[in-house]
């Protein structure tokens, strides 16, 4: 259970030590280092490369299992970067990422824009991320540079930090911590995988045309016949036509003053994830301004501006968004998955980037987008697709509804843990 301690004791700065904590610099008790990109240019040095490498891009979950990222021996051996153990706290200095903080949980070595704070067998590297978490607006404060958001590992190193005076302690306090975060990187998994079955399916389908034929098997593979259609510029499965997006979907304009929508969530194009079905981030409701349009749970979110194009979502609850995001029902509910996919696909998106206008950030018309033609099928393969991934899509849905409450408890409760305000029976902690 969560207890208040209300006995504090002041230092320096006004800042407030909690009775029983102590305040460290993080130079005075960590080793920190930052890593190097090996010579791009020498393809030796990422070829077959076996070592795995960190960029700051990847610092946007707190712990890092793994990454796609790898470099050889070689490019090792001819960099100034190395190898970090497990449990070391990584900070991001450059980029979207800067002053995000994770946790390796694996050997690694990374880039140049990354801050490594090496583990101390005196602390707990988790209390450390969390500590570091709770300073991201005073990091982001702290970034400079024209191109990026900078940080610098001098500045990195003269932060001071607050926490119980034993590792014990400190692991014990967030422990609840991890086990949120731990949840909500499972939840994340869960929606990857749900996400990649629906979209393998639809490419299986619809993409090679291998939809089951009347036989039940591949229709393409099996011998199928295609025949090539003008409108669509290739060859589609016989009985199949050319038709165009308003067949699928309407436009929601369901326009909305600031004062009537206080009781929704906000969720404008800044907090829609790219290449992904749902999302479950918002912002505050009091940033919300002109242009606003109200949406339901399942209509469709594509954003139109060209560097957004790639955030095509479905709404998991009702709420509202800026005219920066198209709002689209379908018109039919029973061919509601193969709709998505559609609008989701890299072919509309091109088209979207060709139709698009305007110099300094093109726009994208639900005028133009009526008229894109897509391959229409017979025989309800649309249907059946369907209704195949919408208990998929469904559940994404509700985990993104969980994702919500279990970021906002972890965001409630941070601050709190951290700064001492609140701490955890020790019978709750569990220790990684």
């Amino acid at each position: 259970m969560l207890k208040m301690k209300m006995e504090l004791k002041k230092y320096k700065k006004k800042r407030i030590v909690p009775q029983g904590w102590e305040e460290i610099t993080l130079e005075d008790v960590f080793r920190t280092s930052s890593g190097a990109t090996p010579l791009s240019t020498e393809v030796s040095y990422y070829a077959n490369g076996t070592i795995p490498w960190i960029n700051s891009g990847e610092l946007d979950k707190p712990y890092i299992y793994n990454t796609m990222n790898f470099i050889s021996q070689k490019g090792f051996e001819n960099s100034s970067t190395e190898i970090y153990p497990i449990d070391t706290v990584l900070v991001a200095m450059y980029g979207a990422t800067a002053g995000k903080a994770s946790i390796l949980k694996m050997e690694a070595c990374t880039n140049q824009a990354v801050c490594a704070i090496l583990p101390n067998k005196e602390y707990s590297s988790v209390f450390l991320k969390y500590s570091i978490d709770t300073l991201y607006d005073h990091l982001v404060g702290l970034s400079s540079g024209s191109a990026r958001d900078n940080l610098s590992r001098t500045e990195l190193k003269k932060l001071k930090l607050i926490m119980p005076v034993t590792k014990n302690e400190q692991e014990n306090l967030v422990s609840i911590l991890s086990l949120i975060d731990r949840k909500i990187e499972l939840n994340r998994q869960i929606n990857q995988n749900l996400e990649a079955m629906a979209k393998q399916l639809y490419d299986y389908w619809f993409v090679q045309f291998d939809f089951p034929d009347e036989k039940g098997k591949p229709y393409k593979s099996s011998g199928g016949k295609m025949v090539w259609n003008d409108k669509l510029k290739r060859e589609i499965p016989e009985g199949w036509k050319a038709a165009k997006l308003d067949n699928l979907f309407q436009v929601v304009a369901d326009k909305a003053k600031k004062v009537d929508i206080q009781h929704l969530l906000y969720a404008p194009i800044e907090v829609l994830p790219r290449k992904q079905m749902s999302f479950y981030d918002t912002a505050p409701i009091e940033n919300a301004v002109s242009g606003l349009c109200k949406f339901k749970k399942g209509n469709i979110l594509l954003s139109n501006r060209r560097v957004y194009f790639h955030k095509v979502c479905i709404a998991p609850f009702d709420g509202v968004t800026r005219d920066t995001v198209i709002v689209l029902k379908t018109l039919n509910e029973n061919s509601f998955g193969f709709d998505y996919q559609i609008i989701n696909s890299e072919h509309f998106i091109s088209y979207a980037t060709k139709f698009s206008y305007g110099s300094e950030q093109p726009v994208f018309s639900w005028q133009d987008a009526k008229n894109y033609y897509y391959a229409k099928p017979n025989n309800g393969i649309a249907e059946i697709y369907s209704n195949c991934v919408v208990p998929l899509i469904n559940k994404v849905l509700e985990v993104q509804n969980e994702l919500r409450e279990l970021t906002k408890q972890r965001d409630e409760l941070l601050p709190l843990l951290m700064n001492g305000q609140v701490s955890v029976n020790s019978d709750l902690a569990i220790f990684y």
